[in-house]
């Protein structure tokens, strides 16, 4: 950092500290509550819905308190941290389709009472013309 944001950063008023610590904190305790969910949750398709929604939003109040805070102390508008959230929330929710994708196969496979797959035509009705 140069000395101009050094010193900008020092004198930051306190309404804005205040908001900023409280963006940041709610982020990151939502991050931890979406985190419990993981080990609270009995079954694999309640447990991805945790993370993938609850910490998403929490980064998103991260990013915000993080984009506040960096474009007072430098004086100019801080994005760097909007690229991170845009991330994150393009990111997730394919991965946590591709995982709920690949749980539905094995479970399938396995015999579980799963819904059956879309892709695969049903077997036509016994008794009915064509």
């Amino acid at each position: 950092m140069t000395e101009a944001a050094t010193t900008a950063a020092a004198v930051l008023p306190l309404w804005l500290e205040v908001i900023v610590a409280l963006l940041v904190l709610a982020g990151a305790g939502l991050a931890l509550l979406g985190s419990t969910g993981l080990l609270r949750l009995p079954t694999f398709f309640e447990r991805v819905h945790a993370p993938a929604i609850i910490a998403t939003l929490g980064c998103w109040l991260i990013m915000h308190g993080t984009v506040l805070y960096f474009s007072v102390a430098d004086r100019s508008l801080a994005l760097h941290a909007l690229l991170i959230a845009v991330f994150v929330a393009i990111t997730v929710p394919i991965m946590s389709i591709f995982l709920m994708r690949a749980a539905l196969f094995r479970a399938r496979q396995m015999g579980l009472d799963v819904p059956p797959s879309l892709s695969q035509p049903k077997a036509p009705a016994e008794g009915k013309d064509s």
